[in-house]
C-alpha cells in the first residue's frame, strides 16, 4: 500500500509520538516552520504536541489521539514527526490501523519514530518514510539543511524509477546546543564504505536499531524474509553497546535471511578506545558472510539525511558504493 504524492498547498500535520514541541527552542520551530512555508506548504500542528507528561511527552492518550485525528483528516496529505525520543513504543498496541489503513498518508521520521514507522508497515502494509523530522533536521541551518530537503522533496513529490541515491559531498556530526547555533556546522568530507562487495536486490527494511530492541519479535515488528536488505542505524551509543545490539540480530536469524545490509553513520560513536568502527564490530559479529554491506550511509542522526522508504524495492551495489531505488514509493 502506497500514499499519494504530496503538492504545492497541500497540508502537513506536525504530530509528537515521542518528545513534544516544548524541547524545541521558539526560533529553531520558527526556522522550520518558515522553511517549510517558504517551500510551499501548510504546516500545522496536532493539538496535543505542546502537551506535557512524562518522558518529554504528552500521555498516551493524547499522542494516540493527535495520529488518529491526523490520518482521518481528508485535508491532511501528510504526517510528519515533531522529534524522536525514548517512548513512541508505548503507543503501538492503542493505535487503530483499520483506520490507518483506511486513510493512507506520507508518514515521515526517524529514531524513536521507527516504532511508529515499522508497526504501521506491519500492521497495514503501508510504505512509510525514514527521513527528517520537523525540529532536529528541518530545524537545521543551510547547507545542511537545504541538502536533506533536497532528497526528501524529490520523494514526496514523486520520483522516477530506478532512482539512483547521490552521495552528499559533506555531512556534520558537529554538536551545537540550540540555545547556542549562530552558524553553520562544519562540513567533513563524505565517503561510503563498501565493507563486503557483492550486489543484491530486495525489500527495504530497517530503522534505528536500539529502538528496534523495544519492540522486535513482537507484532509490531515487520518479518524479515529472505532476501530483505537491512538498514540500520544508532546514535550516541559506544562499542560494547552496539555489539550486543548486532549479536541480537544474529541470534535471531537475522543474518542468515537478509541479502544484504546497509549501515548508516552513527553519531558520536564512543569506541571504548577499541579503535574499532561500527562496521568493523558488524562484520566480527556476522563473522564468515558472502552478503553485501555498504556502510558510513546517510540515513541516520548525522546531517544531511537521505530518505528511505521502508517496504519499497532496492538494489544494492556494495561494490560500486551504490543504492538504486527500484520501486515507486508514492502513487
Amino acid at each position: 500500500m502506497i500514499a499519494s504524492k504530496l503538492r504545492l498547498g497541500d497540508e502537513v500535520r506536525v504530530v509528537a509520538p515521542s518528545r513534544n514541541l516544548t524541547e524545541v527552542r521558539q526560533d529553531v520551530h520558527h526556522h522550520a516552520v518558515d522553511f517549510w512555508r517558504k517551500e510551499g506548504f501548510n504546516l500545522t500542528f496536532s493539538k496535543n504536541s505542546r502537551e506535557i507528561g512524562k518522558f518529554h511527552s504528552s500521555s498516551i492518550a493524547s499522542r494516540v489521539e493527535d495520529i488518529h485525528e491526523a490520518f482521518s483528516d481528508p485535508n491532511v496529505k501528510m504526517v510528519i514527526t515533531c522529534l524522536g525520543g525514548f517512548n513512541c513504543n508505548q503507543l503501538l498496541r492503542h493505535l487503530d490501523y483499520d483506520l490507518i489503513a483506511k486513510n493512507p498518508k506520507i508518514l515521515c521520521g526517524f529514531s524513536d519514530i521507527t516504532a511508529l514507522l515499522l508497526a504501521i508497515y506491519a500492521k497495514t502494509g503501508l510504505v512509510t518514510f525514514y527521513d527528517p523530522d520537523i525540529a532536529s533536521s528541518f530545524g537545521e541551518l543551510p547547507p545542511f539543511v537545504d541538502w536533506t530537503f533536497e532528497s526528501f522533496n524529490a520523494f514526496v513529490n514523486g520520483i522516477s524509477v530506478p532512482y539512483n541515491y547521490e552521495m552528499p559531498i559533506a555531512w556534520t556530526e558537529e554538536f551545537i546546543d540550540w540555545s547556542e547555533q549562530d552558524r553553520a556546522k562544519k562540513q567533513y568530507s563524505n565517503q561510503w564504505v563498501c565493507v563486503k562487495q557483492g550486489t543484491c536486490q530486495g525489500r527495504l527494511i530497517g530503522g534505528n536499531l536500539n529502538t528496534m530492541e523495544g519492540f522486535f519479535g513482537t507484532e509490531y515488528m515487520p518479518t524479515i524474509n529472505k532476501g530483505d536488505i537491512l538498514f540500520i542505524e544508532d546514535a550516541e551509543k559506544d562499542a560494547y553497546t552496539i555489539e550486543r545490539s548486532f549479536s541480537l540480530l544474529k541470534l535471531a536469524g537475522v543474518f542468515d535471511k537478509v541479502s544484504g545490509i546497509i549501515l548508516g553513520k552513527h553519531e558520536k560513536f564512543d569506541d571504548n578506545g577499541t579503535g574499532r568502527k561500527p562496521y568493523e564490530i558488524l562484520l566480527e559479529v556476522i563473522g564468515n558472510t558472502s552478503i553485501p554491506i555498504l556502510a558510513e550511509f546517510d540515513c541516520c542522526h548525522t546531517h544531511p539525511m537521505l530518505t528511505m522508504p521502508i517496504g519499497c524495492e532496492v538494489l544494492l551495489d556494495a561494490t560500486n558504493k551504490k543504492i538504486i531505488l527500484m520501486e515507486e514509493p508514492l502513487n
